[in-house]
């Protein structure tokens, strides 16, 4: 059995152990049925994207790095099962700043990954690393702006607060209203900028070391 699929099996074990967790908070009265309801979705949906790869691969012929594998693993661990279903986000502060710092990282490895895909053909020693390194930022960044979309698309449909402008009844105002969705881009910009000064610092007198992010289009 290989590294790759222990690792699998272990992340959804965890998945599972997860979720009967969150159904005996149910049995023991210590959720209502709508926040259970809400859990159980959320659980099995993070269940389902540990074999996000998989997936893509057979639908679209993509194949991912191993390592950026792993940490999308691990980014799932953070948000769904302990975030949300073991309830760090509301036991520990700024868990949420932590989830924005993290995903950042990732999205910059994926957008290292793209344009090396799209530059295969290309000698990578020709090429600046700046080239690199602005597309993986601009990438990260992008994708932050468009999770702030989603969240106030949902604020605005159902009301669901994901951008914490109110606390119980009180709805804010002004700059304050303002602080999560703000808080989470410089966080966004943060944490996709420690990937990028780390990428810089390793790609020094090593032209090569984007290569390894490539995401494969196989039939290409």
């Amino acid at each position: 059995m290989s590294s790759y699929v222990k690792k699998q099996r272990m992340m959804v074990l965890f998945g599972f152990l997860t979720l009967l967790f969150v159904i005996g908070e149910y049995f023991l009265g210590v959720a209502s049925d709508t926040a259970t309801f809400t859990k159980i979705v959320e659980c099995a949906a993070g269940i389902l994207l540990i074999y996000a790869p998989e997936i893509l691969n057979k639908l679209f012929n993509l194949k991912f790095a191993n390592f950026i594998v792993y940490f999308f693993w691990f980014f799932i661990w953070l948000a769904i099962f302990l975030g949300t279903c073991f309830h760090f986000m509301t036991l520990i502060p700024l868990w949420d700043k932590l989830l924005h710092l993290i995903s950042p990282m990732l999205l910059t490895m994926i957008g290292f990954g793209i344009l090396s895909e799209f530059l295969k053909r290309r000698s990578l020693e020709e090429l600046s690393p700046w080239l690199f390194l602005i597309f993986g930022f601009s990438f990260a960044g992008i994708c932050g702006v468009f999770w702030e979309f989603w969240e106030w698309s949902w604020d605005t449909l159902l009301d669901m607060n994901l951008q914490r402008y109110r606390s119980g009844e009180v709805v804010f105002a002004g700059q304050r209203a303002l602080q999560d969705t703000m808080g989470d881009l410089l966080i966004n910009v943060v944490g996709s900028l420690i990937f990028s000064i780390f990428a810089w610092v390793r790609s020094r007198n090593y032209p090569m070391y984007f290569a390894k992010f490539r995401i494969e289009f196989l039939d290409n």
